[in-house]
């Protein structure tokens, strides 16, 4: 992928639904440091260029329906966030296999032969594969998944 700002963005995307996923169903600020980096304001007190992509991130996610908020602390984070009941449902729902980009196929889902019920049944949803790709950290494997999940007529 060449457009590192879109690359950024599913990574901003994909932290941010699974920090809400583990926060759920409480309501939480979410700090735009905590999920893009530190950030140095410059001398007129303006945010980076990376701080403000990652809470346009944030706000996008909630124009379109997947998170609610209560407000916004300066363009520092968003306060009383939540995820909507559609994003948690697509997050606890089973991977489409067949539906998944080639490059997910070879990393998911994982070996869960021998493994309870319960863990291969929470390994077959979304949020499982979220978290995989984020754990491993590959720009395009993140961007698969966030695609996959948000986008998945796509």
């Amino acid at each position: 992928m060449a457009d590192i700002h879109i690359e950024e963005f599913y990574r901003d995307t994909a932290i941010v639904l699974v920090q809400l996923y583990n926060a759920f169903p409480r309501k939480v600020s979410l700090y735009v440091e905590d999920i893009s980096g530190p950030d140095t304001p410059d001398e007129f007190g303006l945010h980076s260029r990376r701080h403000r992509a990652c809470f346009g991130a944030m706000l996008w996610l909630a124009e379109e329906g997947h998170i609610r908020y209560q407000d916004t602390i300066a363009q520092d984070a968003v306060d009383q966030v939540v995820l909507t009941q559609p994003a948690f449902t697509r997050l606890n729902a089973v991977v489409k296999i067949e539906a998944l980009p080639a490059s997910l196929a070879g990393t998911y889902p994982e070996d869960t032969e021998g493994l309870p019920p319960a863990i291969q049944a929470e390994y077959a949803t979304n949020i499982h594969l979220l978290r995989v790709a984020l754990k491993k950290g590959n720009s395009s494997l993140i961007a698969d998944a966030v695609q996959a999940i948000l986008f998945p007529a796509i």
